[in-house]
């Protein structure tokens, strides 16, 4: 029992560490030139399919506290300019658009894997939860963007223009990656044993 407690805790360090080095650093972005895709949501996907879902929000909340700091300028990653947009109009809803997607991230993970091993146990229902629960992230994150500019009275077109270019390619090429990434990790994770207490 006491083992169990320890090696979840290890995953738990493990993971979060992984989340800020990828949030605050270059390491978490992939540049193909017109834009970038980020690897930031791995960590909470696979942490949530080898942990459970409340394992999942806990990683989800650094997450988004990943996110928060680098929309604040603190991080080795240029500040996004509508970002800082937003949290000169209205810090709150930078707050509330760094956390609510990244909650959601392993809500939808947990659940899409739950119901595709729920007949029959499969490592490929990794894959939809994994290309789900990173769709999740950029779908509400772009979204909340859109409705809170709409809010504060901002000039909504440059939102516009990044959901309908950048946001459906990168967010195509991130879920992919996810799925490609988050499958063999998953599975070799637990080909070691190493799985934690799930819910």
């Amino acid at each position: 029992m006491e083992r169990n407690k320890v090696r979840k805790l290890v995953l738990y360090a493990l993971f979060v560490a992984l989340i800020f080095v990828l949030g605050l650093t270059p390491v978490g972005l992939i540049p193909l030139g017109f834009i970038n895709v980020t690897l930031l949501c791995i960590p909470t996907i696979v942490g949530t399919v080898i942990l459970g879902l409340k394992a999942g929000l806990v990683l989800g909340f650094f997450f988004g506290t990943a996110s928060l700091l680098s929309a604040l300028g603190i991080s080795l990653v240029p500040q996004s300019g509508l970002a800082a947009m937003l949290l000169a109009e209205n810090p709150f809803f930078v707050v509330l658009m760094c956390y609510i997607p990244r909650l959601l991230v392993p809500v939808v993970t947990y659940f899409v894997h739950f119901a595709c091993t729920r007949r029959r146990k499969s490592s490929l229902a990794v894959i939809p939860a994994a290309i789900c629960g990173s769709l999740t992230n950029t779908v509400f994150y772009l979204g909340l963007m859109l409705l809170f500019f709409v809010i504060c009275g901002l000039d909504s077109a440059p939102v516009l223009a990044v959901i309908g270019g950048t946001g459906l390619i990168a967010g195509s090429l991130e879920a992919a990656a996810a799925a490609l990434i988050a499958t063999p990790v998953v599975a070799a994770l637990s080909r070691m044993g190493i799985t934690g207490n799930k819910d």
